[in-house]
Order: structure tokens, then C-alpha cells, then sequence
């Protein structure tokens, strides 16, 4: 067998050349100069290098940080997380003082050993107060005491725990009423009001304004109920009177300046009517064979799931108003009521309305709300007389009403 053959370096560059020359210079590659290769190739560190030769890949990128956007979301977990740690500290520190009154309860400290009674909590509350802070003044301790026995029972207070604070319940303990008490407990915390709104809402008699005062006893208490499992009904949605006073109405004025009056304050407007109401339209145009007619005001209550119509009157009540408003509340249930909704309601806004009048058109059979609005709050104790002499006269035809039915033949 021959040696293979060997061919000389050189030999190698004519046969090369010459193959060049045939092919027309094409397969020869002239080398790069230095300049050229670093402003094709960009520039690698020493473990770049070292990556790609053990790994044979190319080093991910470095993607760029959103730091506004991590911030603020990053700010939505702390204050989430502090606004439910806030809200577990008020629920516990209210049951806490409902256990604190119910233990001194036991003991007997009022009615006849009122006098050993107050020198007892006077030394406990020294006591707590040196070994657990300013929590436990003898105020405290009584305060504690009648919310166990205003609110007995535990698993209403515990639920009342989760939206309202101490100082919630600092406000409604000195009511008297205790359906008035039940009623603001419940609606602060359905609607959500802070300690100013509360307060606000005591002061405006709110208990006394809404339509559900006005029933007998019984009939409140079951309301209540309603309202505590979430049921709510327009007898405690709609008040007599309304506060219009922000409105800043004086001398003589319009519907329309009163429209728009309640446009411009709306937020106040709606605070006033209660949680619940959406504005939907104004002069709501309603369109019957060749005519026009304009709703003034038009709402939507999403936990009565039901549209409210509002008309204004700046005169006192008339038993035509009924008419026009049930002709309203016709063709919305016609053309704007949607699958699921309630029938819609009307609530008629007047400056006075006459007590017979109202109660001979016999309107809640129609879903007609008939209210009186006041631009100008009269002095307190006035308005203090006339809603209670209301609410008397309302409870006595309340039960004037139910005695023929409760009458055996």
C-alpha cells in the first residue's frame, strides 16, 4: 500500500488560487481589520465570554424595572393590609368592653348598692387604667355596662363590630328609643357612615323623618329584621321631611333653579336621600302619541332595585299631583324598566303637604312617596314637636286601621 501523499503548504494556496480565478474571485474572504470587527461585534464582558463558551447560549437581557408601578402597588397591599388590621382592632376592642360590662353586670353594682357600686368601679378603673392605659376610666366602665344592656345579645354586637367602632357606639348608647337605637345601629352599617355622619344623622332626627317611624311597634320591629338580614324597604329609604337647607334656595325661585340647585350639590343631595340612590336623569323627556312630558328628576335605588321618579313642586300638595305621577311611573315601568327590576316608585317633593289629603289618596297602594322639603331648618325644638306630634298621629291611624280588621264579625 502507498504512503498517502503529502502537498506543500503552497500547493494548497495555487490550488486555491487558481480555483478563485475560475469562479471569478468570489470564494475568497479578505480578513477583517481590527476597527471593523469591534464595530460589527458589540462588546462582551469576560463572564459573557465564559457563559457562552460552557453553555453555548447568549445571556438573557436585563429587563427594566417599573418602579412607579411597583410602588403603588406595593402601597395598595400596606394600606389593605392596615385598613384590615384596623378593622379587627375596633371589632375586638368593642366586644372586649361588651365582656367588661357583662362580667361587672354580674356583680350587682347598681340599683340598690348604687353608692358600694360606684366606689367598686372607682377602684378597678384605678386599677386598669395604672396597668392597662386611659381605656378603662370609670366613664368607660359604664359606658361598658350599658352596651350590654342595650345590646344583649352577643352575635348582633359582633356583627355591628365589623363596620362600626367604640366611637360609633359612644354615639347611640344614650338614645332612649330602642327601636330609634336599632334603626341608627343598622343603617350605619349598611351605608357605611363615619362618627361625623352618624352624629349629623341623630341630630337631623333621620329615625323620626323616615316613613318606618311612623308604623306601630311591631311592625318597625320586623322592618328591623329585614334590614338586619339585608332587606330593605322604602319605608326606610324615604323621609318627611327632606333637609334641603345646602341647596342655599332663599327668596323666590323656580323648579328649575331648584333642579339645578340639586345638581350643583349633588354629593349633599344624595347624602341627604340616603346610601343607595344613582342620579340617572334630569327632565327625563317621556314621549305619548304627538306629546312631550319631562320627569324633573329621575334616580335608581340598587338595594330597592328600582327606579325613583322625583318631581318638585314648590307649592303645597295637591291630589292632582298623584295623577301626573302615576302616568310617570307608567311608562317607566313600560319603556325603561329592565329584566329584574322592581316596579318603579315615586316620591313627590313639596313645600307643605295637608296629613288628610295625603292619607285619602291612599298611596301607598300606588308606590307614591309624598314628602315635604325645607330649604330653611326651623329652630330644633320645633322641628323636635312636629316630628314627634307626626309620629303620634301616624302610629294612632296605623292602629286605627289595623282595629276593624282584628274585630270578629
Amino acid at each position: 500500500m502507498k504512503p498517502p501523499r503529502l502537498i506543500a503548504p503552497m500547493s494548497y494556496l495555487n490550488m486555491a488560487l487558481k480555483k478563485s480565478k475560475q469562479n471569478g474571485g468570489s470564494d475568497i474572504k479578505k480578513p477583517k481589520s481590527a476597527s471593523q470587527k469591534n464595530s460589527l461585534t458589540p462588546h462582551k464582558s469576560a463572564g459573557q465570554m465564559r457563559q457562552m463558551q460552557t453553555t453555548g447560549t447568549k445571556p438573557p437581557t436585563t429587563a427594566r424595572v417599573d418602579e412607579a408601578s411597583l410602588l403603588a402597588d406595593l402601597r395598595v397591599l400596606i394600606h389593605s393590609a392596615r385598613q384590615r388590621v384596623a378593622t379587627v382592632v375596633n371589632a375586638t376592642q368593642t366586644m372586649l368592653y361588651w365582656h367588661v360590662g357583662r362580667r361587672l353586670l354580674k356583680e350587682n353594682l347598681q340599683d340598690g348598692r348604687a353608692a358600694y357600686g360606684k366606689r367598686i368601679l372607682e377602684t378597678v378603673s384605678q386599677e386598669l387604667r395604672a396597668e392597662f392605659g386611659e381605656g378603662f376610666t370609670l366613664r368607660s366602665l359604664y359606658r361598658s355596662i350599658q352596651l350590654f344592656q342595650l345590646f344583649p345579645d352577643k352575635a348582633i354586637v359582633s356583627t355591628l363590630s365589623t363596620q362600626l367602632n367604640w366611637s360609633h357606639f359612644i354615639e347611640i348608647l344614650p338614645i332612649k328609643d330602642p327601636l330609634a337605637r336599632d334603626f341608627y345601629a343598622e343603617m350605619c352599617r349598611i351605608e357605611h357612615w363615619d362618627v361625623r355622619t352618624l352624629r349629623k344623622k341623630i341630630g337631623g332626627m333621620l329615625f323620626q323623618r323616615t316613613a318606618l317611624s311612623r308604623n306601630t311597634k311591631a311592625v318597625i320591629s320586623a322592618e328591623l329584621t329585614n334590614l338586619r338580614e339585608g332587606r330593605m324597604t322604602p319605608d326606610i329609604v324615604f323621609r318627611d321631611p327632606y333637609f334641603l337647607d345646602f341647596l342655599g334656595l332663599k327668596g323666590a325661585y323656580s323648579e328649575r333653579d331648584m333642579e339645578s340647585a340639586i345638581l350643583r350639590e349633588i354629593e349633599s343631595f344624595l347624602l341627604e336621600m340616603g346610601a343607595g340612590f344613582s342620579f340617572v336623569a334630569r327632565q327625563k323627556r317621556m314621549s305619548v302619541g304627538k306629546d312631550d312630558f319631562h320627569l324633573d328628576l329621575l334616580f335608581y335605588h340598587r338595594h330597592l332595585r328600582r327606579l325613583v321618579a322625583i318631581e318638585l313642586k314648590l307649592e303645597s300638595f295637591q291630589p292632582a299631583h298623584v295623577g301626573q305621577m302615576e302616568f310617570y311611573l307608567r311608562w317607566l315601568d313600560k319603556h325603561e324598566r329592565a329584566s329584574g327590576e322592581e316596579s318603579p316608585i315615586g316620591l313627590i317633593l313639596c313645600a307643605a303637604a295637608d296629613v288628610e289629603q295625603v292619607e285619602l289618596c291612599r298611596l301607598d297602594t300606588k308606590s307614591i312617596r309624598v314628602s315635604e322639603y325645607l330649604t330653611e331648618l326651623p329652630p330644633m325644638a320645633l322641628l323636635q314637636t312636629r316630628l314627634h306630634q307626626a309620629v303620634k298621629h301616624a302610629r294612632e291611624q296605623a292602629v286605627s286601621r289595623r282595629v276593624p280588621r282584628d274585630r270578629k264579625p
